[in-house]
């Protein structure tokens, strides 16, 4: 099976060592985005619904690059350093997906990098 690495510019550049997507087969692997506007580098602001839109914004990107939509993804990762902004982040996710929704985890962490209060990752199928 070829291994393909997505890129686009539409969405924040890496800042360590990964791709922002991995094609393999008709499944692509989403790395973690965090609210960062991909033109400036900087966190879109510290109002958690602000980050979580700017996050599936960049999903939504990635996504596009490899050749798919939001709608096709399958399971997303969702990390939270305070997980008292699950509603907050529930209420965004339900304006870039509808139903079916994909399988999903929530996930309370220490901390995140940049201190963002949210990043989603994500794995995406494609039709064959």
């Amino acid at each position: 099976m070829s291994k393909q690495v997505i890129h686009t510019d539409q969405a924040p550049q890496a800042i360590g060592p990964y791709s922002q997507a991995v094609r393999a087969g008709n499944t692509v692997y989403l790395s973690g985005q965090i609210p960062l506007v991909p033109e400036t580098m900087e966190i879109i602001s510290e109002d958690v619904s602000e980050q979580t839109t700017q996050v599936f914004k960049n999903l939504q990107a990635v996504c596009e690059a490899a050749g798919g939509s939001l709608q096709d993804i399958v399971k997303l990762n969702i990390f939270m350093p305070d997980l008292g902004n699950f509603n907050a982040v529930n209420e965004v996710m339900m304006q870039f997906f509808s139903i079916p929704y994909p399988a999903r985890a929530a996930v309370g962490v220490r901390a995140l990098p940049k201190n963002v209060k949210v990043e989603i990752e994500g794995v995406m199928v494609l039709e064959d």
